[in-house]
């Protein structure tokens, strides 16, 4: 049976507030198109000046957000959670179906994603990618994220993984909540962590994290990959707990943060969306974390947490 592609025409400067309602309706991921930096990005990202003109003529004052719904579930039923998402957000937007085979999609966003070095110390290298580039002899860290979130592109990743590069110590020990692809544990293992435990609710997910860790050559028990909801299957406690998701999680999960932190530790929460960023702070706040440090990229906030007793 064929799948539905779920295409959602909105204006480029709601783009990041639409990704994230998107990013609610299906646990497949979803892929963004946006033109407004196109001729910055492509030199940064693929160093190169020549562009299709297709490309070129594309309608940057548009942007568009691509999700796709399996043949088990309803795309009525999300199309009608997103329209009412964006109405309460006040967010204009024009929703398009179509059908696609799964390939489609599992597939082609590869030739977008290009090796990427993000802070002073890591080089994100896509697995089919097999020429490396690293004159800066930077730890690389190869990921194939399937169908999991997590590549590294992404300004929430990207956030949280130059974070962790500032709070990473030699022989720590690390929680990821939410790892999908895996990527997080991986680049802490890589940039000195002793042990990282990651847990995702979803087998995809797991199961990719897992095969990422052994392209890189991590594995029980120095790295170990949960199934499970938030941590709720997790044992001890950590120098670091990170958690790159969406802020609803973020608050449900805050008022058992502690638990898993030692006396000295930091939570890492990602994914939250700048309007959104008070609520979480005070809910923090409530469960007892302290925001120590506050990142911020294109919309997306990270924000850094002590105990405060």
């Amino acid at each position: 049976m064929d799948w539905t592609e779920v295409c959602i025409e909105i204006d480029a400067e709601n783009i990041d507030r639409a990704a994230d309602i998107a990013n609610m309706a299906v646990p497949y991921g979803i892929y963004i198109e946006d033109y407004r930096h196109l001729e910055e990005e492509t030199r940064e990202i693929a160093n190169i000046d020549l562009i299709d003109e297709a490309l070129l003529q594309k309608d940057r004052t548009k942007g568009l957000v691509h999700l796709y719904i399996s043949p088990e579930d309803n795309p009525k039923e999300a199309v009608a959670f997103l329209s009412e998402r964006f109405a309460a957000a006040g967010i204009a937007h024009e929703i398009r179906l179509r059908a696609c085979k799964n390939e489609d999609w599992e597939n082609n966003w590869k030739a977008y994603f290009k090796p990427m070095e993000i802070g002073k110390r890591l080089l994100i290298q896509p697995l089919w990618i097999d020429e490396v580039r690293n004159p800066d002899g930077r730890q690389v860290l190869w990921i194939e994220p399937g169908l999991a979130f997590g590549t590294g592109g992404h300004h929430t990743t990207r956030l949280c993984l130059e974070t962790l590069e500032a709070y990473i110590t030699p022989g720590c020990s690390v929680l990821d909540t939410g790892c999908g692809s895996g990527i997080l544990s991986i680049a802490a293992l890589l940039l000195g962590a002793d042990a990282a435990v990651g847990v995702d609710i979803d087998a995809l997910a797991v199961k990719t994290a897992v095969e990422n860790g052994e392209r890189n050559g991590f594995r029980a028990p120095r790295y170990r990959i949960l199934q499970g909801n938030l941590a709720d299957k997790v044992e001890g406690q950590f120098d670091v707990v990170v958690a790159n998701i969406v802020a609803d999680i973020i608050l449900l999960f805050a008022p058992d943060v502690g638990k898993f932190m030692k006396k000295d530790a930091v939570f890492i929460a990602s994914g939250i969306i700048d309007e959104r960023g008070e609520e979480v702070v005070s809910a923090l706040l409530k469960s007892g974390l302290l925001v120590v440090e506050r990142r911020e990229q294109s919309g997306w906030l990270c924000l850094v947490c002590k105990k405060t007793a």
